[in-house]
């Protein structure tokens, strides 16, 4: 701990330079500094810190300008790949340009040690903790619980269960990962084709890893690759193309199993589950005519939408089952979108692979109809109500009372059947207020509360859909929808891929399992890639 350390030692030392860049980019930003320059015009002291390239390695980033490139990456919470965007940081923190993903991945695994990384988890955190603590106007600054929760996994602790893993063990895993992943596509070319499928998805995943378009993409792969070992862009294309819409969610389907079949024998692995639904955006932004599938999000935005239904809470949160969505816009003939039937596919789905004890939605699931297809499902819910007249007329009476808990007993009625049901008014989470949830189960007032705070868990899938987004999506910009649905399942495979990896990776660790990654997002991409391709 540090209160035992000896105030002589060089890691006491470094600590004590660590809170003092911390205290400075504090004070910049209280002044008013915007957080880059704060960053820029602290004191980041580096004696003490060990480069772990030699003079003789050919590093053309400045060692310095990397630590403090990462303390505002550790202080924003920001995705390998999104740091890489941000070039205007660049100048300021001392460095001819930002790197990209793969070289701030290797640097903080590789070219930091445990000395360097550290101390920037010190400095970075005493600034999160700082900005919330002292409400100092900082918008880009991540939420305090994440840097509390990672404090309160201490290196000692990770040490003493024996956590630490070695770059083989984390590439041999990962390799297992990802051939149960692919393994589950086919896309019904001939078999005597110039290249397996597996080519495809290789380079598919390289376009996620590096965030670019298919031409690039393929030209860049086949720079690292050999030009007769992959595909040219066009033929990438024309072989996604195969990928009918249901042979695409079929094949998802198969690879959901081979993933969940790896982990089935581990104990740890929790069953029932509870699982989240959700529906997620990709902006699009050319023509519509002709695009069913393309959404009007509002007068102005068009995007395709695609519901996903995720396990959550303190299990590995997987996502099972994906769905496209198709809705009725003014440029096509399409019928008003059923939301209860996207809801019974992708719990009919899941059931196939796991039990599903409690289902969570978000207020767009309210709907009577959506309640009775999960009740004739056979699971639970757990949905917060859109508070409407009615709800309005309980919650004052409830203030009128002095309640801050009340349940109302109510039941479904609609043409595919009938249940009892509850709606359950407990205080909001999010400030003064009262929050209606549906539920299927039976609460009582004294444990409404707690049992409301459940639905806390659904916000994991607002992580996932931050990764799957910014880590592996790869770009496009066609019109086709067999192309924009395969990048969008693809890269939820690579989600499936990076946390069956993590899994595996501590499935074997004595004691309680620590559900905070392993490794990032960005470093599973580029471990994925570089089973598939030489190095340089």
């Amino acid at each position: 701990m540090p209160d035992l350390l000896d105030p002589l030692s060089d890691r006491a030392c470094r600590m004590t330079d660590a809170y003092s860049a911390g205290i400075e980019i504090t004070e910049q930003l209280r002044a008013g500094d915007s957080l880059r320059l704060s960053i820029a015009e602290s004191t980041v002291r580096a004696e003490l810190l060990d480069d772990g390239y030699p003079k003789w390695h050919p590093a053309p980033h400045s060692f310095l300008g990397m630590v403090r490139l990462l303390i505002y990456r550790e202080i924003t919470g920001d995705s390998y790949r999104a740091l890489a965007r941000y070039q205007e940081l660049a100048e300021p923190l001392g460095l001819d340009r930002v790197p990209d993903e793969s070289v701030l991945s290797r640097t903080w695994r590789k070219r930091f040690d445990d000395g360097v990384r550290e101390f920037v988890r010190i400095a970075a955190h005493f600034v999160v903790k700082e900005i919330h603590d002292r409400d100092i106007s900082a918008p880009s600054v991540r939420p305090k619980s994440e840097v509390v929760d990672e404090e309160n996994r201490t290196t000692e602790d990770d040490e003493a269960s024996g956590r630490e893993f070695t770059d083989e063990q984390i590439y041999r895993t990962t390799r297992l990962a990802r051939d149960h992943g692919f393994g589950g596509f086919d896309s019904g070319r001939a078999a005597n084709a110039t290249y397996e499928d597996t080519q495809f998805f290789e380079l598919q995943t390289f376009m996620g890893m590096v965030g670019c378009g298919t031409p690039q993409g393929a030209t860049r792969f086949q720079y690292r690759h050999g030009a007769d070992g992959s595909p040219h862009g066009d033929t990438h294309l024309r072989a996604v193309k195969q990928f009918d819409p249901d042979s695409l969610i079929d094949g998802f389907e198969a690879a959901t199993d081979r993933l969940l079949s790896a982990i089935k024998s581990e104990a740890s692995f929790r069953r029932p589950v509870t699982v989240a639904i959700d529906i997620t955006t990709v902006p699009y932004y050319g023509d519509v005519d002709g695009m069913p599938m393309v959404s009007g999000l509002d007068r102005e935005n068009r995007a395709f939408k695609f519901a996903t239904l995720s396990i959550v809470g303190l299990n590995i949160p997987l996502i099972l089952a994906v769905e496209p969505i198709r809705e009725s816009s003014a440029w096509d003939e399409n019928p008003s979108n059923q939301i209860h039937r996207v809801v019974r596919r992708l719990v009919t789905r899941a059931k196939e692979h796991v039990p599903i004890e409690t289902v969570l939605c978000d207020r767009e699931f309210d709907a009577q109809r959506v309640y009775q297809t999960l009740s004739n499902l056979g699971v639970n819910y757990l949905v917060p109500k859109r508070i409407n007249s009615t709800e309005q007329e309980v919650i004052e009476t409830m203030e009128a009372d002095g309640q801050a808990v009340a349940v109302e007993s109510a039941s479904v009625h609609v043409e595919a059947g009938s249940h009892s049901m509850q709606f359950l008014y407990v205080p909001s989470t999010k400030g003064d207020g009262t929050t209606v949830f549906a539920t299927n189960l039976r609460v009582g007032p004294d444990e409404a509360e707690t049992f409301c705070r459940r639905y806390s868990r659904r916000w994991q899938i607002e992580n996932e859909y931050k990764s799957i987004k910014g880590d592996f999506l790869a770009k496009t910009s066609s019109k086709d929808y067999r192309v924009r649905l395969f990048y969008f399942v693809f890269a939820v495979l690579l989600y499936n891929i990076w946390r069956l990896t993590d899994f595996l990776l501590k499935a074997d660790v004595d004691g309680e399992m620590d559900y905070a990654p392993v490794l990032t997002a960005g470093e599973c991409v580029e471990l994925v890639c570089s089973a598939l391709i030489p190095a340089d």
